[in-house]
């Protein structure tokens, strides 16, 4: 019997939003979630499947929030495996990196492939006195093995690490895999993910566990980073080998900061000030949906349809900053993504030119918010503006004309 926890992605110092308490919510995520599926499940180890860190260079107090919770596991006796993701791995000839330093200083075991210009073996026991190795068994009957971030080679690496795996020396009954990559089928728009047909030499070379990262989607114990990310289920998995096989469980029940999703649709009908009145409105409905308010949510609101104004004519800035005051909201991410309303009115065969004259100019004001209700009217006016100011009529005229059609007074002067 062994019982592990499995988690990636966490992605500490995350600062994409520019917000200090939105960067410090993926190290209580973390530390939350230690706590509670690890320490407190008594767990026998952790899997850390790449991107520990959200970046390759990080700052003073980001590598302290991994000291505290690995310090955290270090106490209750709990080793923690890990291999370095896409964010957080070494470059190409760089000897060091954040989590080799981890390492050295004993608070986890980075495990990853020998390096082939220096040594023949792809795969390697830990050695605790060089703190470096590309596996180990564990006392509670799990052999675990690390690799490195391969991208688009990852097939070809599979196939590699599978003949590696297979001339290893005898050892526990069970096997674990940490690899950074993702599988099709698991998020859309998301290219160069392993066919379920690239891990299946893995199986035959006897992993019954493949510790996966990298897609945020399942496996992963962090905050979401890209808002799209909510969408999906986030947690960490509790693992648990035994003789009925293995059974790992998602756990969400860990710091998680709420994340509203709301969308307003735009119908054309409305001015200005009544969609953002609308906005405002369905902000408030939303929150009062909330189960929740312990914590301030993020907003990710959407606008799309038409309107019947400018689009530009909405300060987007100035309304996110409106929004944000008004709900107490961490963030406000708003995204427009409306069109100005289009009428077309059909051509008909034998109209005249004055008839298409018409049409047009109809079109042009039914789609203005301000003159729509008499756009027929309106577009008579037009055409005789047109005709007067063609006949040579003068322009003092031609503004008092204009006035006159639109029911206004002309400054004085004009």
């Amino acid at each position: 019997m062994a019982k592990f926890l499995h988690i990636a992605d966490i992605h500490l110092g995350f600062d994409r939003y520019d917000t200090p308490e939105r960067t410090k919510d993926f190290f209580r995520a973390l530390q939350t979630a230690l706590d509670r599926y690890a320490i407190q499940e008594a767990v026998d180890f952790v899997v850390i499947a790449g991107d520990l860190f959200e970046h390759r260079n990080i700052k003073p107090a980001t590598l302290n929030q991994a000291q505290v919770c690995l310090q955290a596991l270090q106490q209750a006796h709990i080793p923690v495996l890990a291999i370095e993701g896409n964010h957080d791995n070494r470059p190409f000839g760089t000897p060091t990196s954040w989590l080799k330093y981890l390492s050295e200083w004993g608070l986890l075991m980075l495990l990853e492939p020998n390096d082939p210009r220096t040594s023949t073996e792809l795969l390697s026991p830990w050695n605790p006195q060089t703190r470096s190795g590309s596996y180990i068994d564990l006392d509670c009957g799990v052999r675990v093995i690390g690799s490195n971030w391969y991208g688009a080679t990852a097939p070809r690496a599979i196939a590699l690490l599978a003949a590696a795996i297979e001339s290893l020396p005898p050892g526990p009954d069970h096997t674990v895999l940490m690899f950074h990559h993702g599988l099709e089928g698991q998020i859309s728009r998301y290219a160069g993910a392993l066919r379920y047909t690239d891990v299946l030499p893995l199986k035959a070379a006897g992993v019954d566990y493949l510790a996966l990262g990298h897609i945020h989607k399942h496996y992963t114990v962090e905050e979401a980073n890209n808002v799209e990310e909510s969408r999906y289920e986030r947690g960490a998995y509790l693992v648990d080998i035994g003789p009925e096989g293995i059974q790992a469980e998602l756990k969400t029940d860990h710091f998680q900061r709420p994340i509203l999703r709301l969308e307003v649709v735009a119908k054309g009908q409305e001015s200005l000030d009544q969609l953002i009145q609308q906005v405002r409105e369905t902000v408030s409905q939303g929150l009062r949906a909330l189960p929740s308010r312990e914590l301030a949510p993020i907003l990710d609101l959407k606008l799309t349809g038409q309107v019947g104004f400018d689009r530009l004519d909405l300060d987007t800035r100035r309304l996110q900053q409106q929004i944000q005051a008004e709900s107490g909201a961490l963030l406000v991410l708003l995204k427009y993504e409306v069109e100005d309303v289009a009428y077309q009115t059909p051509l008909l065969e034998g109209q005249s030119r004055v008839e298409i004259e018409q049409s047009i100019f109809a079109d042009l004001l039914v789609a203005h918010r301000d003159y729509k209700a008499r756009a027929a009217e309106l577009a008579l006016g037009l055409t005789d503006l047109k005709d007067r100011q063609l006949a040579g009529a003068e322009e003092d005229t031609l503004y008092q004309f204009v006035a006159t059609l639109l029911g206004v007074d002309l400054p004085e002067g004009q």
